[in-house]
């Protein structure tokens, strides 16, 4: 378990680190222009049914199916389903594509209302959104052929998956882009050829594994039809994510030219130790406190629920804090080059400070919700849900003409932290969470340590002012910062580092 574990890691850390470079390239290239504005609304359309297909709903309805029927049933059984599955799932996604190809300018006045009266952006969105959007029947067919490989144990395949995506952007953007009408075409055509071959990449790792299609069979067979029902409340809680996240590229075409680009730009940045930290967390306390509560042990879910805050907290508010108050250096070092200009920076890190403002909240709903779920509650934090996404809406309309780009980013962190309270106050309404007498006593001192960071931040940049930040003068900032958190931070007895690397271990185990 613990080789898979590191497997997997050690795939999503290439990923992650090759994504970052291929946003690097795309900023060089293509900037915050119009084709760069096209591009990132043309790649939302695929992702965001990617995400409720694939990743969403058909994930979670069949790879339990399938895990249950391979140890139940054997390799045979679970080969027969996967056949169905297959085939449905072909079925389906091909509707959805031809369908999509044809009425694409129609699905666009949603997604993009702004570009609606301006031809260059609208036609350019149409037609890059017309060469990727097969990448959602090719990425879904993966998603499925991921979660069987998961089942069986075999993790190295579908980790790497997401490594040829960033791969053959990478390449489109290098060799490519010179024989197309313009760089976003080339990485049109990058992100659908990176469908096909991670497709090719899973199907060639399932029949090493021992699995053979022979014929995949059009047929609602009864393991078919479950797992459509459990699909029902999947598709729902997927569907509001995905809606949240699609409000900020709604109001981003409504914007002034180059928003969609520059909110990209900062979200990207901002998800980076969000990515690693929320999903590390999650995913170690939800089996944990599933496992307290089923043996009535709700003392002990409530003390791995305390510690999990502590460490979550430890982790994000510095870099809330780093990523806020030096917003811009980072935006130069990592993107200032090419047709990213020092202006494109400024912008986009007013809206990365806004977004970092609400790292610690977002990070936090990760560990409010196993709260729930660990007790077979979905449909509460589904609720909530839906609340914030209205509420993000309402702020997003309020802070858009005064605000610009940072409107949205400042309206997702804000409804984030509606979302958190909530949660927040509902667990403990319900008894299911009380701050012990240790986190009474770090909590304050974790946050005090963050205000001497900031300060120490704050006058670094004051002192040494740089109109466009280096790479040392950034190095300068990280250092200050650790210092003058982790400094302060162990001298008060703030943090437990003993516990964080044991809520790791738990996730390795897991």
């Amino acid at each position: 378990m613990i080789r898979g574990a590191f497997t997997v890691g050690a795939w999503t850390m290439a990923s992650r680190v090759l994504g970052f470079v291929r946003d690097i390239l795309i900023a060089a290239v293509l900037g915050t222009g119009p084709v760069a504005d096209a591009f990132f609304v043309a790649l939302r359309l695929p992702n965001l049914f990617r995400r409720l297909f694939g990743e969403g709903a058909f994930n979670a309805a069949s790879v339990p199916a399938i895990s249950t029927i391979l140890h139940k049933q054997g390799l045979r059984a679970a080969t027969d389903f996967a056949e169905e599955a297959t085939a449905v799932m072909a079925f389906w996604l091909g509707g959805i594509t031809i369908i999509g190809e044809i009425f694409m300018p129609w699905l666009l006045y949603v997604l993009a209302p702004g570009f609606a009266g301006h031809g260059g952006r609208f036609d350019l969105a149409v037609g890059m959104s017309r060469v990727m959007f097969p990448y959602l029947f090719f990425i879904c067919l993966t998603a499925l052929f991921s979660g069987v490989l998961n089942a069986m144990s075999r993790f190295a395949a579908a980790a790497a998956a997401p490594v040829l995506f960033n791969l053959f952007m990478i390449a489109a953007m290098l060799w490519l882009a010179p024989y197309t009408r313009n760089p976003g075409y080339a990485l049109a055509w990058g992100v659908t050829v990176s469908g096909i071959a991670q497709l090719v990449l899973v199907l060639w790792a399932i029949r090493r594994a021992g699995m053979r299609f022979t014929r995949p069979k059009l047929r609602f067979s009864p393991h078919i039809r479950q797992m459509f029902r459990r699909m029902a409340p999947a598709l729902v809680g997927a569907g509001v994510t995905q809606l949240n996240v699609s409000i900020d590229i709604i109001i981003g075409t409504l914007l002034p030219a180059g928003s969609v680009s520059i909110l990209y730009y900062a979200d990207r940045v901002n998800q980076l130790p969000l990515g690693v930290i929320a999903t590390a967390a999650g995913t170690a306390l939800l089996p944990a406190v599933t496992r307290n509560i089923a043996l009535g042990e709700e003392g002990e879910a409530n003390t791995a629920l305390n510690r999990a805050f502590e460490s979550v907290l430890m982790l994000t508010l510095p870099a809330a804090i780093g990523l806020s108050v030096a917003a811009k250096a980072v935006m130069d070092v990592a993107f200032v080059r090419g047709a990213f200009s020092v202006h494109d920076a400024v912008l986009a890190g007013r809206s990365l400070a806004a977004f970092a403002l609400g790292l610690p909240v977002f990070a936090l709903i990760k560990i409010f919700t196993p709260g729930f779920y660990a007790r077979g509650d979905t449909v509460t934090p589904l609720k909530i849900g839906i609340f914030a996404v209205l509420l993000n809406l309402g702020l997003n309309l309020l802070f858009m003409h005064p605000l610009k780009a940072v409107g949205p980013a400042l309206a997702t962190s804000l409804s984030s932290a509606c979302n958190a309270l909530l949660l927040f106050w509902l667990l403990r309404q319900r008894g299911h969470f009380s701050f012990d007498a240790l986190s009474r006593r770090r909590i304050p001192r974790i946050l005090l340590a963050g205000v001497v960071m900031a300060a120490a931040l704050w006058g670094v940049q004051r002192l040494l002012p740089q109109s466009v930040a280096s790479l040392p003068y950034f190095l300068l900032l990280v250092l200050v910062g650790a210092l003058f958190y982790f400094g302060p931070g162990l001298a008060l007895k703030a943090f437990d580092l003993a516990a964080f690397l044991g809520l790791l271990r738990r996730r390795k185990r897991g």
